[in-house]
């Protein structure tokens, strides 16, 4: 592939890089393990929806509180539920019988409840109706302009993607073919033919 997913495992902790520098607000995350650069401030959501179907949706929900303390859990929990109310109608049902986009929704409530300062997104979009993506990338907007939190987007379907981003790289072979505002990067229809596909 282009190298997006190992760009975020490498920025996460799974994967060490072998050259180069990874900093989040000037500190480094070079060979850090994955809970160290977690209680530094990084969330990632790999791609797949990676909701444990035995819990409920609260269950879930309540992983993403174990960096937290004690006595910040309950409100934090409280606030996702204000932040995303499908998830307070179904907190008790399975996560396994959400639908995609809900369990989408899910996977991004937990990770902000660890109340990072960056956020990594793998293809949110993937397996989801093009309606439920707009409303997912809709989310990630919101997200991103109501919290000021930085938002790190790896995506195929460029043009969603473009739509609410203020920076774009584009990737091919692990190399970076093009860097820009996402609006200058939507508008070359050159870039746009041969690597974002519309």
């Amino acid at each position: 592939g282009a190298g997006k997913t190992t760009l975020l495992r490498t920025i996460s902790g799974v994967i060490r890089p072998r050259s180069g520098r990874i900093l989040l607000d000037g500190d480094s995350l070079v060979r850090r393990a994955p809970e160290d650069v977690a209680r530094a401030g990084v969330a990632h959501v790999p791609e797949g929806q990676g909701v444990i179907i035995e819990l409920t949706v609260e269950e879930n929900l309540r992983l993403g509180l174990l960096l937290r303390t004690a006595r910040d859990r309950a409100a934090a929990l409280a606030d996702a539920y204000r932040r995303f109310p499908v998830l307070a109608d179904r907190r008790r049902r399975l996560a396994g019988t959400l639908s995609g986009g809900e369990r989408q929704i899910l996977v991004i409530a937990r990770a902000l409840l660890t109340a990072p300062r960056a956020l990594l997104l793998d293809e949110p979009s993937l397996g989801l109706a093009p309606k439920i993506v707009s409303q997912v990338m809709e989310l990630i907007r919101q997200l991103r302009d109501d919290s000021g939190l930085t938002v790190l987007l790896v995506e195929q379907n460029a043009r969603s993607a473009l739509a609410i981003a203020d920076q774009g790289v584009v990737l091919n072979q692990g190399k970076v073919v093009a860097e820009a505002e996402a609006g200058a990067l939507a508008a070359d229809v050159g870039l746009r033919r041969h690597y974002l596909g519309f």
